[in-house]
């Protein structure tokens, strides 16, 4: 993804041993280059470049900051300023209805919405009112009943706008309803008429476009376009997983003016998280979003009815890693987990850590069970011969179990430096701490 190159551009501020005009401007550059890869809007690229050079520049360093502080801090909040503010969505009763082209990934936000809402504590519910796409009601039925979500839907009927009004009397009772509306190749005519008469309809407290990270500088027209027909609320930008550039969208909804609702990070469900700008800007420039580490902890962690203390303490056993491992699938790729933190982190992982799937998460199980009680309570003492009876008898490889005690290892002290806060000692207000 284009904007990860931020991350080095602040690593070449703070590892810069002169800090002078020249850098600024080699800075100020690299942002560009940066931000027209990510398909950001040409205007808001030199919009945001030019006001951190003018800055850098010009503005008097603060007693509390050294000089690359200040220019990082800078850059900081250009970008915030640059990607504008979020939108929130209070936890009462409400109506949400997602409006957006075919292949945007707006069935499968649905089920991702219902979850967040559910995941807080709400009783949450959705309506198939795509009638355009086959597959879309069976998608969302299989996704409500899999998650324990209220759905509504009217198969064989083809009236998208009864559908959708005959839904709200059946879901009466939830606190949240989520309506999936369907979409096209293109912005047809028909389709934005059909919103028009489901809005009508439904009379929905938030109408959420959904956009692909992957669109580019097509988002605009899209995000104008529903906007002027129904009065879009929020964005939700789907498939920012870093295979997608998503200043597009992010553009389209500064542009607009249209707050940011939600972004979708991988496939999973629970791949989905509220759009905090402050976070999400200190991620693209390596400094971590611990907040949205510990939110993910937290609901892993109710959901498993784990030890809180133990796991963020990493005074957990490896018999805990039955339900902590289970846990950890929960908040996602060991990857994701480690782009939360701030890259002044001192831990390195290698490849195989980065991965840690179903398949690999069942084959620990089974090395597991092949251990003695005295092994999971006291890893410590598993040696080399150890390893080898634990291997054979789980008919897996003495490097398989080599693998669980690395991630145990490697988990417990991610989770030490978490509560311990050991990210480093840049104490700018606003800003998560980096290790300089």
């Amino acid at each position: 993804m284009a904007l990860e190159s931020l991350k080095d551009i602040v690593k070449k501020i703070a590892r810069s041993t002169t800090v002078d005009k020249a850098l600024v401007e080699e800075v100020v550059r690299d942002i560009q280059r940066a931000l027209l890869k990510a398909d950001v809007n040409v205007r808001q690229v030199k919009e945001i470049s030019d006001a951190i050079k003018k800055r850098a520049l010009s503005e008097d360093v603060l007693p509390t900051f050294n000089v690359r502080e200040h220019i990082i801090r800078i850059v900081y909040e250009e970008l915030m300023r640059g990607i504008g503010e979020g939108l929130e969505i209070p936890l009462k009763k409400a109506k949400i209805m997602l409006v957006g082209l075919q292949g945007s990934g707006k069935t499968t936000t649905a089920a991702k919405l219902a979850k967040y809402f559910k995941d807080k504590g709400m009783k949450t519910g959705v309506i198939a009112a795509d009638t355009w796409r086959p597959a879309a009601y069976e998608q969302l039925k299989q996704l409500a009943e899999s998650y324990g979500i209220g759905f509504y839907g009217e198969k064989e009927n083809k009236d998208a706008v009864e559908i959708a009004r005959n839904g709200l009397k059946a879901l009466k009772d939830y606190d949240m309803i989520i309506i999936d509306t369907a979409g096209r190749h293109a912005l047809e005519e028909e389709l934005i008429d059909e919103m028009i008469e489901i809005a009508k309809a439904t009379q929905p407290d938030y109408k959420l476009l959904v956009l692909d990270a992957a669109i580019g500088q097509l988002a605009s027209r899209q995000a104008k376009a529903f906007h002027d027909a129904i009065g879009i609320n929020g964005i939700i930008i789907t498939k920012f997983d870093g295979t997608a550039k998503g200043g597009g969208a992010l553009s389209a909804a500064r542009e607009i003016g249209i707050p940011i609702a939600f972004i979708g990070t991988g496939e999973k469900v629970e791949d989905f998280e509220r759009f905090d700008p402050a976070g999400f800007v200190s991620r693209l420039l390596g400094m971590g979003d611990i907040k949205a580490l510990l939110e993910k902890v937290e609901r892993v962690v109710s959901e498993e009815e784990l030890d809180p203390e133990a796991f963020l303490k990493g005074t957990f056993t490896l018999k805990d890693v039955y339900k902590q491992i289970e846990a950890m699938n929960k908040m996602g790729p060991i990857s994701k987990i480690f782009e939360l933190l701030p890259f002044g982190f001192s831990m390195k992982v290698d490849d195989s850590m980065m991965e840690m799937t179903q398949e690999k998460m069942k084959k620990f199980r089974v090395i597991m069970d092949s251990m003695t009680e005295e092994e999971l309570l006291n890893p410590k003492i598993i040696d080399s011969s150890r390893i080898r009876r634990i291997a054979i008898g789980s008919g897996t490889s003495p490097q398989e179990v080599k693998e669980l005690l690395k991630y145990y290892k490697t988990m417990k002290s991610v989770m030490k430096k978490m509560k311990k806060g050991k990210f480093g000692k840049l104490p700018i207000k606003g800003l998560p701490k980096m290790g300089f």
